[in-house]
């Protein structure tokens, strides 16, 4: 028998857990952007190697919840750490703060599984700074193991994964040898689309987006028709996410269509259509409908 295993990687808000995860299994299914709070859902993503198969499951940084959508995510990540059998706290080396890694750790204290430190985008910091926060970091939290890495370019990310093969139990494969992540297809054309929109827009309109797919079809002349509503809290959101002579969604929904085409390798029609939800982001049931569930 084999090795496997699931494990979490976990930490604040845009630390690059997302990235990590893309280039661990070398393929693109957990959006990014340069906002916080870009993912909110459990991504899985599947490492299957000879004799071993690592899940990986990226959670939604863990913040100070300000809203029930916040509450989800956060209990989201929290979760997916308990049912781990190894936890990636991950760290952005250009923006720690002790007071807010250790805010953080302490929502974690509950999960039993062994911990490691993965401290991202070190090639953006100075040698003496990064043992500085390494230090650092020993001080607040027992960690079997950290590493140094950069995400973004995958230095140090091989020994990382490298040592997580070496102290997962004995275990059954999962999944499929070429499967890498369990997640819809309808899922993350929803993700791409909202990528998009957060890449597009400012200040906190990203934060009130949520996107549900509600058709894949394909025609008979080879072209795929994705029909899908980008959701939002208030009138004057939806003008804005329209924009001009619907000039932003035109632009959304086009960069989308580019991405999925050259993913699927098909030829794609986007319908997009905004609606208001009012108030989602604080409304348990619509925040159910959407797909935000504990």
């Amino acid at each position: 028998m084999g090795k496997s295993g699931y494990v979490t990687l976990a930490g604040r808000p845009n630390v690059g857990k997302s990235t990590l995860l893309n280039r661990i299994v070398g393929r693109k299914i957990a959006i990014t952007s340069p906002l916080a709070q870009t993912t909110r859902n459990r991504i899985t993503g599947v490492l299957t190697r000879q004799d071993l198969q690592i899940i990986f499951v990226d959670t939604p940084g863990i913040m100070r919840e300000k809203s029930k959508l916040n509450k989800i995510m956060v209990s989201t990540s929290i979760k997916s750490g308990g049912e781990s059998d190894l936890l990636v706290y991950m760290a952005d080396a250009t923006k720690i703060s002790i007071k807010e890694e250790k805010f953080t750790l302490q929502r974690l204290m509950g999960v039993k599984a062994s911990k490691i430190l993965a401290i991202n985008k070190i090639d953006a910091v100075k040698k003496n700074d990064l043992l500085s926060l390494i230090d650092e970091m020993n001080k607040i939290a027992l960690f079997t193991e950290i590493f140094p890495i950069s995400a973004r370019t995958g230095d140090g990310v091989d020994e990382m994964v490298d040592h997580i093969a070496r102290v997962l139990p004995e275990g059954p494969q999962f999944y499929p040898d070429d499967m890498v992540t369990d997640q819809p297809e309808e899922f993350f054309i929803g993700e791409i689309i909202r990528e998009k929109a957060f890449m597009n827009l400012s200040q906190e309109l990203p934060y009130s987006t949520a996107v549900v797919v509600e058709s894949v079809e394909d025609k008979p002349e080879g072209v795929t028709v994705i029909g899908a509503i980008i959701y939002v809290e208030r009138e004057s959101q939806k003008g804005i996410m329209i924009g001009k002579g619907g000039s932003m969604l035109k632009k959304i929904g086009s960069q989308a269509r580019v991405e999925l085409e050259e993913r699927f390798q098909v030829k794609i029609y986007m319908d997009l259509r905004v609606k208001v939800r009012d108030k989602w982001t604080v409304n348990e049931r619509s925040l159910m409908n959407l797909g935000y569930k504990k």
